[in-house]
């Protein structure tokens, strides 16, 4: 900590992580490292599918790539860092890479609810109306919704962090938390932050709610049509496309809700630590085996993919093995 004459600034934080469980650490670790390489993998995959299938350049796709980027981004924000408290115990981060981390965290989660209403909405337009889909979901909006959801979500964000960020901190440096959240941060503060918790309490709830409610609103539809569908096979269907997307919907907002959507958060920050591994381990992981990798399109678009790169490996090592074999030919002669 630094003295300015009365005051003490922490420059640095310490991440508590899981105390109770640190003699586990190298066990966790590779837990933690295992799931971080699926979710980064499984993501990667659909967004490789996406751009290199042309039947899967659809908006329903696009705003699906666009959603595995974001949960790409989004886990790196976090588990990196408690994979090395794991290993190594490093719990110190800095002021500045403690708030960036916090920002990063919530500007990348708040991007991602806007996101999953929008899917709503695409969602909603292909069944309930088929005949204008193409029309207004065409390349041009996709992009717009996409780029709206990034700045709304930098713009909510940035100004209760930043202020947050402007306050005073002269100790306790100890997060109880295994990242930088703006709850267990704004409990560290010894300035008032009654007005702090106060906003970010209005935006976050702002946020859920205002993509629950087009979400219910665009399902609610759905279903009404869906249930009027001809044929069981029909029906079926389309609640299969609906489902995966109601699953992943219910952990974001289960997760969230029992973290941000109290007016204190002075209680249960032990309890938010399990509730966050949820929101940033677990459901990441479960989203690209539930959103589109049981999707036979994108089965089969990842198959050609494989088989064409496996193609162009076999060809590129013919070609070598061409090549070098004179060379051999002639090392021997001589």
């Amino acid at each position: 900590m630094v003295s300015a004459g009365n005051v003490t600034t922490v420059q640095e934080f310490i991440l508590e992580g899981f105390p109770a469980v640190r003699s586990l650490g190298t066990v966790l670790f590779l837990v933690h490292l295992l799931a971080y390489l699926a979710s980064i993998t499984g993501n990667t995959l659909i967004i490789t599918a996406t751009w290199a299938d042309r039947r899967l350049q659809t908006p329903m796709y696009f705003f699906l790539s666009s959603f595995s980027f974001l949960e790409c981004c989004f886990i790196t924000t976090v588990i990196p860092k408690l994979l090395a408290i794991f290993l190594s115990g490093s719990q110190k981060i800095s002021f500045a890479a403690c708030f960036t981390q916090a920002f990063v965290f919530l500007f990348v989660g708040a991007t991602i609810f806007f996101l999953m209403a929008v899917l709503s909405l695409d969602r909603y337009l292909a069944i309930c109306k088929p005949l204008h889909y193409p029309t207004i979901m065409n390349p041009r909006m996709c992009v717009l919704l996409v780029t709206a959801c990034l700045v709304l979500g930098f713009l909510l964000m940035v100004v209760p962090v930043g202020m947050l960020s402007q306050l005073s901190f002269c100790g306790p440096q100890v997060i109880p938390h295994f990242f930088c959240d703006i709850g267990p941060l704004t409990k560290l503060s010894c300035s008032d932050t009654r007005y702090i918790e106060s906003l970010a309490f209005s935006v976050i709830s702002f946020l859920l709610l205002t993509s629950f409610i087009i979400t219910v609103i665009a399902y609610g539809n759905i279903v009404a049509t869906i249930l009027h569908l001809p044929t069981a096979k029909e029906r079926q269907r389309a609640f299969s496309t609906c489902s995966s997307h109601l699953i992943v919907l219910s952990l974001m907002y289960g997760s969230c809700v029992f973290i941000y959507v109290k007016p204190k958060q002075t209680s249960r920050l032990d309890s938010n630590r399990e509730a966050a591994l949820v929101n940033t381990v677990v459901t990441p992981v479960l989203n690209p085996i539930i959103y589109s990798l049981r999707n036979k399109q994108v089965h089969r678009a990842l198959k050609e993919v494989l088989s064409r790169s496996l193609i162009h490996r076999h060809q590129r090592s013919h070609f070598f093995v061409c090549y070098l074999c004179p060379s051999v030919l002639i090392i021997r002669f001589y």
